[in-house]
C-alpha cells in the first residue's frame, strides 16, 4: 500500500493553490464594476433630472389644500433611488470580499462609501428645500371688531 508523498505524518503537505484569481482580473473586475455602476449612476441623474423638469413645469394646483395640509411635498425618489443603488453596491463588495476578490472588493467599499455620502446628501438636500409649514392664520373676526379684540378673545 503506497501513500502520496503529502500524506506521510511529519512531511509537509504541497502548497494548496491559491484561491484568488490570478494575474489582473481582480483589479480588472472592480474597474469593470465600476465603470457600469458609474453608466448606472448617470442614466440615474439623467431620469431624476429630467423628472424634475416635468415636476417643476407641472401645472399648478388651485390653492386646494393637499392631504398633509402643506402645499408641496418633499421629494423623496431621489434618497431612495440613491439608497437603494448604495445598498447593491455595498451587497457586492460584501460578496467579493468574501469570495477574496480583494481588489474588486475594496474598490466596491469606496464607490459604496461615495454613494452613501450621495444619499445622505440627497437626504439632507430634500430637508432643506422642503416648504415650510404654513404659518396659523387665526380665523376672521365674526364679531364686528378690530383684529386685537378677536385676537383676545379667541376667535
Amino acid at each position: 500500500m503506497t501513500h502520496p508523498e503529502s500524506d506521510l505524518p511529519g512531511r509537509p503537505a504541497e502548497h494548496a493553490p491559491d484561491e484568488r484569481p490570478g494575474g489582473c482580473a481582480d483589479p480588472a473586475v472592480g474597474l469593470l464594476l465600476t465603470i457600469s455602476e458609474a453608466v448606472v449612476l448617470a442614466v440615474l441623474l439623467i431620469w431624476l433630472g429630467l423628472r424634475g423638469l416635468g415636476r417643476s413645469h407641472a401645472p399648478v394646483e388651485s390653492g386646494a389644500p393637499s392631504g398633509s395640509g402643506a402645499g408641496a411635498e418633499t421629494d423623496w425618489v431621489p434618497t431612495i433611488a440613491f439608497g437603494v443603488l448604495a445598498l447593491v453596491v455595498v451587497v457586492l463588495a460584501t460578496v467579493l470580499l468574501r469570495d477574496r476578490w480583494y481588489w474588486a472588493g475594496g474598490i466596491q467599499v469606496l464607490v459604496a462609501v461615495a454613494l452613501c455620502t450621495l444619499t445622505l446628501t440627497s437626504a439632507f438636500q430634500a430637508d432643506v428645500d422642503a416648504p415650510p409649514a404654513p404659518a396659523w392664520n387665526s380665523p376672521p373676526c365674526r364679531s364686528g371688531g378690530d383684529s386685537e379684540e378677536c385676537a383676545r378673545s379667541g376667535g
